[in-house]
């Protein structure tokens, strides 16, 4: 797919937004725009958008984590979000997206780039391999709230 990979700005904030809200719906657009426009300002994040002659077809969010769950070095590069329209799907857009992370990793220092995907998005961890990423473990959460008066 020709698409150009560049640095998101905050021009990019509503169709950024959107795209978030495609990947995680369960926060709202407004929510999302909010914590986009604080991402661009966390300089050890970076945000990378894929724009073809539509617009924007892709986002990538990194930050860089003193460590992260099966990594082994310190500080580590993470993949906190990836996103590609379907018209930009199967074309080697992720791909691309992900050498870029790798280069911003290396040029923050990380040596490797970490990342996690929920248990029953076989899609993603399908697409996580295919970019070359290695499985490191498997984990499911829990909590419980603590009763304060007890």
């Amino acid at each position: 797919m020709k698409a150009c990979i560049r640095p998101a700005a905050a021009a990019d904030l509503p169709r950024w937004a959107a795209m978030r809200a495609e990947l995680w719906p369960d926060w709202g657009e407004e929510n999302h725009r909010a914590d986009a426009a604080a991402t661009l300002a966390r300089p050890e994040w970076g945000v990378f958008v894929a724009e073809d002659a539509l617009g924007l077809v892709a986002f990538m969010e990194l930050s860089l984590r003193p460590f992260a769950n099966g990594c082994e070095s310190r500080p580590v590069a993470f993949l906190e979000g990836i996103w590609v329209a379907p018209r930009g799907r199967r074309g080697g857009l992720g791909r691309r997206l992900i050498a870029a992370a790798e280069a911003w990793a290396a040029a923050r220092g990380s040596a490797e780039l970490g990342s996690d995907v929920e248990l029953d998005n076989r899609e993603s961890q399908a697409a996580h391999a295919a970019w070359g990423f290695a499985e490191t473990e498997r984990v499911v959460y829990f909590r419980k709230p603590v009763n304060p008066s007890a």
